[in-house]
Order: structure tokens, then C-alpha cells, then sequence
């Protein structure tokens, strides 16, 4: 749980260079000192994350920004004042004594302050003792499906990991990364937080500028993946896709907007609207998981501007998902 005892120990454990999984607003963290190579290094190898692939470092204000980054623009600071503590990730340039194993050897380094309030108390607790921010990724197995729960951290690690339970992700997916290291801002990743809200606190228009883009967590095109193959259908498709599964002999699970679907197809149901959807969406891919069909049919999501984050990671998640070869009809 997330009480002054927990995040007492909690606290103690991060000192110790240990690990700590913690609640934040979009999805459970892998928590460490950022400023240990050793704590770092004991995140990369939990997860099985890649060496090269840059962590984002929380923080708990703005005043922890002069540690991290130099040469702050202005429009760092417009973001700060419109979306933090939130679900968004700034991309700046990296005080020089930041270490290569967070920033994946550029110049550049991720920051954010979420907005839990376990995240919150833990952060600034951290800083009493003198750690001034926490590297936390996704608390999963690199490129697994994202957890929501602390349940789904137990599922990954374990009793073993120290583990601050927060309930249930409010924003449910990750946060919105954006690229402030050059002239003309720009989103490296979608979230909820969406282009519009950032482009009217800039009072600009944003980048779509697609060469030297600094690499940030989630970029990949593999990502946020269950071990089911999955494939996403346009709606007017779905009904026919899945008879045609079922009828090559696959067990199939669909997640859905759509009430009428066929009855010989398990369905777990999903909000109409884009940010209660967001919010359940890893918890769905999950329990679609754990019923071991061999293929999840996920209806495809509008194509709107207030998806794009959503369709983002089930486009990431299909590439990544189980062995298509083997169970494609």
C-alpha cells in the first residue's frame, strides 16, 4: 500500500540501490535512483530492457529540473505550468554529469512529474534523502503488455519486489513525450495528452519533422505486446474475421466497442469513449492473455485525433504479439 510506513521502507530500499515498483498516473513504475549506475543497472536487467533504450527520470517539481537538464527553454516551462504534475515526458538536454545508462548515451534526457499521489509523497520523500529523481520505466518485462495494477507488477516480479500499491492507473497509458531539445517542438509519443492541448499552451504549431529524433521509451515498433497473437479489424470486418478464425479452428478473444458479436466468440467489452478506453486497455489486453486463446481480434479504434495514442499502442502491440507464422489461417 502506499502508507507513510511503505513509502518510509520504500524510501530506505531506493537508498540501498534496490528497486521499487510505485503507481503513477498512466502505468506502474519500475522505480531506482537515478544518479546510481548500480540501481540503474538492476532496472535494466529486471526488465530485460535493452541497454541502449533511454529512461525516462521522475522528478517531483519543476525545481528539480536545474539538476537534470540544461539550457531549459522557455517553452519547457509553459508545459510545466499547463500539464505537470501529469502525463506528460519532456525531452531536454542533459545536465553533463547525468548518467549515459538513463539518457542511452545522447544528449538529451527525459523528464516528468507525475501526478499520483503515492508518486508525489514518494518522489518527495526522495528528495529529504537526497535522491533527486527516480528512473521508472513501465514496471513489466521489456515489451510486455504495460501494468495498471499492482496486481499485474506481482504478476511480472513477483513477492519478492517492493511494491506501493495505488490502486488502478487513472490515464492507463503512457505519457505523452515531448521533444523540447531542438527549435521547434515536437511529440516523439503520443498520449493522452493530446497535441492539441500542448500546441495551444505553446501558442505554436508542432514539428512534424521525422530526422534526428532523439530515441525515448516506447518507440519501438514492437511494444506493449500479450504473448497471444494479436491482429486489430476495422469494425464492419470484425464479425466476418472472427467466424473465419473460428472456423479454421483457432479459440478466439475479442476486445470490442461493438455490443453484436457473434455469441460463440468470448468478448471483453470496452467504453466508447477514448479516455475510459485508454484506461482499461492494458488491463484488457491481459485478461485477454491469461485466457490463452490463440488470437486476440481487437476491433480497431476510430481514427481520430483523440485515439491516436490508443491506436498507437495496439498498432506496436500487434507487431509484437506471439507467433503469427504459426496460427495465421
Amino acid at each position: 500500500m502506499g502508507t507513510a510506513a511503505n513509502i518510509a521502507a520504500a524510501v530506505r530500499e531506493l537508498q540501498a540501490g534496490e528497486v521499487v515498483g510505485f503507481p503513477t498516473e498512466t502505468v506502474y513504475g519500475l522505480g531506482a535512483d537515478a544518479t546510481n549506475p548500480a540501481a540503474v543497472a538492476n532496472i535494466f536487467a529486471l526488465k530485460g530492457r535493452p541497454p541502449d533504450h533511454p529512461l525516462i527520470v521522475h522528478i517531483a517539481n519543476a525545481q528539480a529540473l536545474a539538476y537534470w537538464a540544461v539550457d531549459v527553454p522557455d517553452n519547457a516551462y509553459r508545459l510545466i505550468e499547463g500539464f505537470w504534475p501529469g502525463p506528460l515526458t519532456l525531452i531536454l538536454k542533459r545536465a553533463p554529469h547525468v548518467l549515459e545508462a538513463i539518457t542511452g548515451g545522447q544528449q538529451t534526457v527525459g523528464l516528468r512529474c507525475p501526478a499520483h499521489p503515492v508518486a508525489t509523497v514518494l518522489l518527495e520523500a526522495c528528495g529529504l534523502v537526497g535522491i533527486p529523481g527516480l528512473a521508472a520505466p513501465s514496471a513489466n518485462r521489456f515489451g510486455h503488455v504495460s501494468p495498471t495494477t499492482a496486481a499485474h507488477v506481482r504478476a511480472e516480479f513477483g513477492p519478492a519486489l517492493t511494491l506501493l500499491d495505488g490502486g488502478a492507473c487513472t490515464v492507463g497509458i503512457e505519457s505523452t513525450i515531448v521533444d523540447l531539445s531542438t527549435d521547434r517542438p515536437r511529440i516523439l509519443r503520443p498520449g493522452m495528452l493530446g497535441e492539441a492541448a500542448i500546441a495551444a499552451a505553446l501558442q505554436t504549431n508542432l514539428s512534424t519533422a521525422a530526422d534526428n529524433l532523439p530515441r525515448v521509451s516506447g518507440s519501438l515498433a514492437a511494444h506493449y505486446a500479450p504473448r497471444t497473437p494479436l491482429e486489430m479489424v476495422a469494425p464492419e470486418e470484425l464479425s466476418s474475421r472472427i467466424q473465419e478464425l473460428i472456423a479454421s479452428g483457432l479459440r478466439v478473444v475479442a476486445i470490442s466497442r461493438t455490443e453484436s458479436l457473434p455469441a460463440n466468440v468470448l468478448t471483453i467489452p470496452m467504453p466508447a469513449a477514448a479516455a475510459a478506453y485508454a484506461q482499461r486497455l492494458y488491463a484488457s489486453l491481459r485478461d485477454a492473455d491469461s485466457i490463452e486463446a490463440d488470437r486476440i481480434v481487437v476491433e480497431a479504434p476510430p481514427q481520430d485525433i483523440a485515439w491516436r495514442a490508443i491506436d498507437d499502442r495496439l498498432q506496436r502491440a500487434a507487431v509484437g504479439s506471439g507467433d503469427w507464422e504459426s496460427t495465421a489461417p
